[in-house]
């Protein structure tokens, strides 16, 4: 598990650790590492089960990124389920965002599932067997206003997905991707901290999501194959009306598509006139604002 350390990572981690998995953490931070480590352990179901940590980038050095991966199969045996959640998020206005923040988000949210999973599907083809979860966001299904450096990075993890899915699928080797709701971590509060006023209203249109019951749904939906993982009604909307031409897991799941985009898109479409509406008033209060500053 990438980005193990804390949020959903960790939560994940966590779940596979109930269920009698052996957990490599993988994370930046060597004491949060060792913090999460001890909480892990405290689930073991049996007396075999080894919590391994790593602390490394996953973003900055494949070679790197490659060589740790190597240790870990050589001490834990070979990797059955990769779970991609490191991640980060800088919020605000497309000019305010600083320049270099879109290089650096692109590196963590992207190159940071490339590297890993680059360093593991040999091994899975070789056995017919395993698991690749990459997790996005919502804002990989919508861009939002505030996330012009997120959301691409998100929407690409699942251009990455499709490509990989269509190659490893004849070997048994499943990818799924999730799209976890505002999800209550660490992460999330210090990301409110800095969120345009528009951004966070529109963020309050839906609920926070606990980090542990995302979690779940993310470990049953990789367990089973699934190529979509989505939690509650707004995401499985979200899930139905932006399906396009990724891999159904049943022809139940490609029936629901086909009856449900129709009816999806035009709920869609009224979220995004509330939206809008948003944004426009956020605006005339805006100039409202410096009008009246100007007159004074």
């Amino acid at each position: 598990v990438t980005g193990g350390s804390s949020g959903i990572g960790k939560c994940i981690a966590i779940e596979c650790y109930k269920q009698g998995a052996f957990i490599t953490l993988i994370a930046r931070d060597e004491n949060k590492l060792l913090q999460t480590k001890k909480e892990i352990e405290k689930y073991s179901v049996n007396d075999k089960q080894v919590v391994l940590c790593i602390s490394v980038d996953v973003s900055k050095d494949y070679e790197q990124v490659e060589n740790v991966l190597k240790q870990a199969q050589e001490k834990l045996g070979p990797v059955d389920m990769l779970v991609n959640c490191a991640g980060t998020s800088v919020t605000g206005k497309f000019e305010d965002i600083e320049v270099n923040a879109f290089e650096r988000l692109m590196g963590v949210n992207y190159l940071g599932s490339v590297y890993p999973s680059r360093a593991v599907i040999g091994t899975m083809k070789e056995r017919r067997m395993g698991r690749i979860v990459f997790v996005s966001s919502q804002a990989g299904q919508l861009g939002v206003f505030g996330y012009t450096a997120y959301s691409p990075t998100k929407f690409a993890l699942r251009g990455l997905a499709e490509a990989l899915q269509m190659e490893v699928k004849p070997y048994n080797v499943y990818v799924t991707v999730a799209y976890p709701p505002d999800t209550d971590t660490p992460g999330f509060a210090e990301e409110s901290k800095t969120k345009p006023l528009e951004t966070k209203l529109i963020s309050e249109t839906s609920s926070v999501c606990q980090a542990e019951q995302v979690a779940r749904v993310i470990v049953k939906d990789a367990i089973q194959g699934n190529f979509n993982s989505s939690v509650g009604s707004d995401g499985y909307m979200l899930s139905i009306v932006t399906s396009g031409m990724s891999p159904v897991t049943s022809i139940t799941e490609g029936l629901q598509q086909i009856v449900g985009m129709g009816i999806f898109r035009i709920v869609g479409l009224f979220y995004l006139g509330s939206f809008d509406s948003i944004v426009r008033r956020c605006m005339m209060q805006r100039e409202k604002s410096e009008s009246a500053d100007k007159t004074e």
